[in-house]
């Protein structure tokens, strides 16, 4: 197999060796990338964030920091917090991105970080809200993008939720004599953590095969994508398909079987990484 194939004919190039159950790189088609998760203030994190995590999937990188600020909770929902998630994907990650306002990709991964987030009530909004009606903690999830060959959105919610359980938050009351909050940055306690929902990416080639964890070659090569999000009970909190090709119910459903095998892998990196920095 000629580098000139592959640059000349990318497709014909893959499906040489999607015929031999392989990829380029050498992974197996249910084969995902290496993957690495760094969690809180180290050298590759955001110091200045009350939670950060950096991933690599591969050569895809991303890091997450969470900064958590005090504001009054809506009107309509009194008793509420709120999160904002964000995600960019600057022009030094990639040639494929623009400098400037968010792209298509970054304001379609943002949407789709925001709806994982309430599908999966992996933080209840209610545990946010400190006073009901006055205040309540606004947690902003900036999600960054470093390094980019595909898979972004498995690297997005694993980053998130690596950050999340970084975030410790301090004891907040208010006076009720001048009714002014104070703020108790001696006692700080975990932001409570409902569920972990984890992405599993595949790719589908020639509308019938599944290869996980594309590239960023594969992902341009594909005649769809599809993301399947589950949580540590199996429990199905989304599933993300943006056009291309449909997918059988027998597809679909061992998208959902490999998500779940996929979803213990991460579980259990998360909470490896995190005994290894608790103070014991």
């Amino acid at each position: 197999l000629s580098i000139c194939s592959r640059t000349v004919e990318p497709l014909e190039y893959y499906r040489r060796f999607l015929k031999e159950n392989c990829r380029p790189d050498g992974r197996e088609l249910g084969e995902f990338r290496t993957t690495t998760v760094n969690i809180g203030k180290c050298l590759c994190s955001i110091t200045t964030a009350d939670g950060s995590a950096l991933v690599k999937l591969g050569n895809t990188t991303v890091i997450c920091g969470v900064k958590a600020e005090l504001a009054a909770p809506a009107v309509d929902s009194a008793n509420k917090g709120y999160i904002v998630p964000n995600v960019e994907l600057p022009s030094l990650c990639a040639e494929r991105f623009r400098s400037g306002p968010p792209g298509e990709e970054a304001q379609a991964a943002s949407q789709f970080i925001a709806d994982v987030i309430e599908n999966s009530q992996m933080i209840v909004k209610e545990d946010l809200c400190i006073a009901n009606g006055k205040l309540a903690w606004v947690l902003y999830c900036d999600i960054i993008c470093l390094d980019y060959d595909g898979n972004l959105l498995d690297a997005s919610v694993f980053a998130l939720l690596a950050a999340l359980k970084n975030v410790h938050l301090p004891l907040v009351t208010i006076n009720e004599e001048t009714g002014l909050s104070e703020v108790n940055l001696k006692q700080k306690n975990p932001l409570v953590i409902r569920k972990h929902p984890v992405a599993t990416s595949f790719a589908i080639f020639d509308d019938t095969l599944l290869i996980v964890d594309p590239t960023a070659e594969e992902e341009d090569l594909a005649t769809g994508t599809v993301t399947i999000v589950t949580d540590e009970e199996g429990r199905l909190c989304s599933v993300h398909k943006p056009g291309g090709s449909p997918l059988t119910g027998a597809k679909l459903q061992d998208c959902i079987t490999r998500a779940i095998t996929r979803h213990k892998e991460v579980k259990k990196l998360i909470d490896k990484v995190i005994k290894s920095i608790t103070p014991k």
